[in-house]
């Protein structure tokens, strides 16, 4: 772990925007997925949540787990479960939809905890998260088409989330901390450790202040050996 590269993980964790999310209302293209979880990266978003399609993924073969080591993804059952985790978080839930009460995107408040659905291209937001919306809006379209593929609309409306956020000040504010932040940091630094302590219900080993963990051998060892404290994820 070069030094370089602790700090800028550093740096952008303290950027995260725990209060900004997407659901993906059965977006059902892995292409589409993965560009989607690229631009909630790149507008400092922790975390999204997908509604698995009914007829599960087209043509996902791991395209977005590289953006998924980046951005936590909470896989859901039902638009009902994902509307309710962020319901519970106290986000306003803005969906993009055609309707007559929707609004230009801009006009939306995105300095408020903020939950972003996106449906499907052919099928749109589903009506139960239409239903549960407190804001409609639209892309504004100037040529002959009536809408955005999926992840470059969501990327359109985000990018005016950020700048909202960046005027406010929030970038500067950080929103993650404790053992969120900690576990965070470790699973950027040694996604391969991470994934065998999941893998095997353990903790996490301890890292040191330069991002390294300390007598790796020894651990896996201990791990091997059943003395390593076992942990839920």
């Amino acid at each position: 772990m070069t030094p370089s590269r602790l700090a800028k993980f550093q740096s952008t964790l303290a950027q995260r925007q725990l209060d900004l999310t997407i659901i993906t209302d059965q977006v059902n293209k892995g292409q589409n997925i993965a560009a989607l979880l690229r631009t909630c990266d790149a507008v400092g978003m922790h975390r999204a949540h997908t509604v698995i399609p009914k007829e599960g993924y087209r043509d996902y073969s791991g395209t977005a787990r590289g953006s998924q080591q980046w951005v936590e993804v909470r896989q859901h059952q039902s638009i009902a479960s994902a509307l309710t985790t962020v319901k519970q978080q106290g986000m306003q839930i803005i969906a993009a939809h055609f309707s007559e009460q929707a609004v230009d995107f801009r006009q939306v408040d995105y300095t408020q905890p903020t939950a972003l659905v996106m449906g499907a291209e052919m099928e749109g937001v589903s009506p139960q998260a239409v239903a549960a919306a407190d804001h409609h809006v639209v892309i504004p379209m100037l040529g002959m088409v009536h809408s955005f593929n999926v992840s470059v609309a969501a990327a359109v409306i985000l990018l005016e989330a950020q700048q909202q956020r960046q005027q406010a000040g929030m970038y500067a504010q950080p929103q993650l901390f404790g053992s969120e932040y900690n576990d965070t940091l470790f699973r950027w630094c040694h996604p391969a450790i991470a994934d065998y302590c999941q893998r095997y219900g353990l903790q996490y080993p301890a890292m040191d202040e330069y991002g390294e963990v300390p007598n790796l051998s020894q651990w896996y060892a201990q791990a091997r050996a059943g003395k390593v404290p076992s942990r839920k994820y």
